[in-house]
């Protein structure tokens, strides 16, 4: 898995990114009320605001990651939100994107690099 500096994680699955975020974004979060996910088929490119997110706390915009076309979206997370605090690196997913460029990964951090990064 691969980090990013605005608290997301990447899981690739070949040519493919599953994209979330990290244990430590929900927490600061607090608990979600309220996901607005992409359109399966759009294209973004790094940096642009793909999800918007509400918590008890406040909005929250998430970006992609990287650029590339957003292939699935995680409608169970819509339904219920929580999915995303009780389980954020696994269930509570917010989208998979065709990766355009492998190489922008190695701009990423290894999940040591982010722990370092988090203390």
């Amino acid at each position: 898995m691969k980090y990013t500096e605005e608290h997301e994680w990447l899981r690739l699955e070949g040519q493919v990114a599953v994209v979330g975020i990290t244990e430590h974004a929900a927490e600061q979060l607090g608990d979600l009320v309220f996901v607005e996910l992409p359109e399966i088929g759009t294209e973004v490119s790094k940096d642009d605001e793909v999800v918007v997110i509400e918590s008890v706390k406040a909005a929250s915009d998430i970006l992609a990651p990287l650029s590339g076309k957003i292939l699935e979206v995680n409608e169970s997370i819509v339904e219920d939100p929580s999915l995303v605090n009780s389980d954020p690196a696994g269930q509570g997913w917010f989208f998979k994107i065709e990766v355009q460029d492998m190489g922008a990964l190695d701009m990423m951090m290894s999940k040591d690099e982010y722990d370092k990064f988090i203390s």
